[in-house]
């Protein structure tokens, strides 16, 4: 159980990916809050892993609710090990017809989410002096150009920036700083992307392992980072993504 006595805060994990990454550290001996908004959801998936996990409300914009957040992580389990700041929304569309409010909105959790998850839990692991792990949430977006993602590959690109940033600053206190670059994974979010949907088609034909991820897959990537299996890799974005980004061509049809 590589995760052993590690205390996790997972922010989205409710349902999705965010769901896979608090099943699969409880799994590998983890315990771990998770902050959401959807409360129903969030009470069930912790109510079904027992002492392991609590749920908090958590409304990611407000670094308040953040604070609350890690402190109760503290108080229910004594301690703050990992960080995975994974709530966000998605936008559609062109960019070119976002609206402010859609841009504001957007940029408030993906990106004031994130650096309001990464600074609380921080500022904890600096006076505890422990050196823990911050995981931060990108996309395949921040580096591919897309078409129809509205400023959604925007966000993500400043979380990456985030990453690289805090990873130098905080360094010297022990804290490693990463993110995780999901391609096309099968979440609610992907609704569209049905077997046999022209997205789903078109995702195929561009990774190389010709699939979508599963929310487990993601989760492992998390599990092996937030893990001492991991202790010399800081700055980094990992791209688990079937091989989408190395591919310049669609893959050939099969036979």
């Amino acid at each position: 159980m590589r995760l052993k006595n590690k205390v996790a805060v997972i922010t989205g994990g409710a349902r999705g990916i965010g769901e896979a990454y608090v099943r699969r550290f409880v799994a590998d001996g983890a315990k771990v809050v998770i902050g959401d908004v959807l409360d129903r959801e969030g009470q069930a998936v912790a109510a079904s892993l027992g002492d392991a996990c609590r749920y908090v409300h958590c409304d990611v914009t407000s670094e308040s609710e953040q604070g609350a957040l890690m402190d109760a992580a503290l108080a229910h389990f004594g301690g703050l090990d990992v960080a995975i700041a994974n709530a966000g929304l998605v936008d559609h569309g062109s960019i070119m017809e976002t609206s402010e409010a859609t841009y504001e909105r957007l940029m408030a959790v993906n990106v004031k989410g994130v650096f309001f998850t990464c600074r609380q839990a921080a500022k904890r692991m600096i006076a505890r002096e422990t050196r823990g792990v911050l995981i931060n949430i990108s996309s395949i977006v921040a580096i591919l150009g897309e078409i129809g993602e509205g400023c959604y590959p925007l966000s993500k690109g400043a979380v990456g920036a985030l990453t690289r940033m805090l990873a130098v600053e905080l360094a010297d206190h022990g804290i490693r700083v990463v993110a995780i670059g999901p391609g096309g994974t099968r979440t609610a979010m992907m609704a569209d992307a049905e077997p046999g949907s022209p997205r789903r088609k078109n995702i195929e034909m561009r990774t190389p392992l010709r699939r979508m991820a599963e929310p487990d897959e993601i989760a492992g990537v998390a599990a092996f980072l937030a893990s001492d299996d991991a202790a010399y890799i800081t700055g980094q974005t990992i791209y688990a993504d079937g091989g989408r980004m190395v591919l310049n061509l669609n893959m050939p049809p099969r036979g």
